[in-house]
């Protein structure tokens, strides 16, 4: 064997590294514990998500819109079962289709203004995003029904109808995009990314 052929033959294997250099790098895994970088989250119960649903009607029925959404805000389920998620989204989307369009702004900057109030914002992007990618609340999408009776001409006639759940999950895309264009102009478009990188997840 040649001169060159054992020295590739001796660089390409992995017996020539014996310090290990991961220990000796500050930043490195080895030398802290991963965990602390997320730091652990209150789990929200079941019933704690009723409760605040209750509260949140409440305050909606004596027309305190502001105190109504502030209050799904400060408390969004990081951590909880899917259940209570899905309620707590629901809430919020219910509060959201109860504003009027004249009251969006004025009411997103009432709470931007206010202490952690950037933070609520990134939590209500959250929520719209969530809101959106299910595409509705509560149920899953259904396909339309289809009348399939044939005529004599042999061409069968499909209903272009949607049901009403599809309806509704349109009618609830089109409130939750009035709500990003709105809170985009209150809080810029630091909320989208801060909302993109953060890794709790509503």
């Amino acid at each position: 064997m040649s001169i060159i052929q054992q020295h590739t033959s001796a660089s390409m294997s992995d017996a020539w590294r014996t310090i290990n250099i991961d220990a000796l790098a500050e930043d490195s895994s080895v030398n802290f514990d991963t965990s602390t970088l997320h730091p652990p989250q209150p789990e929200v119960s079941d019933s704690e998500v009723r409760q605040l649903a209750g509260q949140v009607r409440q305050l909606m029925r004596g027309g305190d819109a502001e105190g109504a959404l502030r209050g799904c805000l400060e408390m969004p389920v990081y951590k909880g079962s899917d259940a209570a998620k899905e309620a707590h989204l629901q809430t919020i989307v219910e509060v959201l289709q109860s504003i009027k369009a004249s009251d969006m702004s004025p009411l997103l900057k009432a709470i931007y203004e206010s202490p952690g109030g950037s933070e609520a914002l990134d939590v209500l992007m959250k929520y719209i995003y969530k809101g959106m990618a299910g595409g509705q609340t509560g149920s899953t999408p259904r396909t339309p029904a289809r009348d399939t009776h044939q005529p004599a001409g042999g061409f069968s006639q499909v209903g272009s109808r949607p049901v009403t759940s599809n309806e509704s999950a349109a009618a609830t895309m089109s409130v939750l995009l009035s709500w990003h264009e709105k809170l985009v102009d209150v809080a810029g478009l630091g909320c989208i990314g801060r909302t993109m990188t953060d890794w709790r997840r509503v």
